[in-house]
């Protein structure tokens, strides 16, 4: 496809980029994926604020992560030093992305999506080339902001779904 994408497709690219560079290990590209405090808005919005006014005010900036089972973090450093730990300690980590939904609205837009992840630890003492393969779903929110350097990660929530098990399956049934 040649010439602009859409806002959407925009943010699409962005949404899958953010996974493929998790999946990779690629730390670089994925710090450059989120927003930074020094980011612009869009030049054309006529309503964007100027590069003083986002460093004045922290909170236009500030960037934030909530992990499955993490308490929420804050901050550039605070939420790329918790991918820098995730990438040290997963072997392996692949995403299946389903029920994507994006809106955009001005300068922001939202992801929703259900991560369908598969993932691996380090191989066991006695050896082997990973260690065993476990799958979780998650529900994930993406929140981006439109800078001059394209798309870029806002705020990442993701949740664990919780499913029945066959014990809880079976405990309201009559014997």
């Amino acid at each position: 496809m040649t010439g602009a994408r859409t806002d959407v497709e925009q943010v699409e690219l962005a949404n899958t980029a953010f996974y493929e560079a998790l999946e990779r290990g690629d730390f670089d590209e994925l710090s450059d994926l989120w927003l930074d405090a020094d980011a612009a808005p869009e030049a054309h919005d006529p309503d964007a604020r100027d590069d003083e006014d986002i460093a004045e005010d922290g909170a236009e900036a500030a960037i934030s992560c909530v992990h499955p089972g993490w308490p929420v973090l804050t901050g550039r450093g605070e939420v790329l030093r918790s991918y820098a730990l995730i990438m040290a300690n997963t072997e392996y980590i692949q995403f299946f992305l389903t029920d994507v939904h994006v809106g955009v609205a001005g300068d922001t837009a939202l992801v929703t999506c259900t991560e369908n992840i598969l993932s691996g630890g380090p191989p066991p003492e006695a050896g082997g080339e990973l260690g065993p393969l476990v799958g979780q779903l998650v529900v994930a929110t993406n929140v981006f902001r439109r800078t001059v350097d394209g798309w870029k990660l806002w705020s990442h929530h993701a949740s664990p779904v919780l499913s029945e098990t066959d014990d809880e399956e079976g405990e309201d049934t009559p014997s």
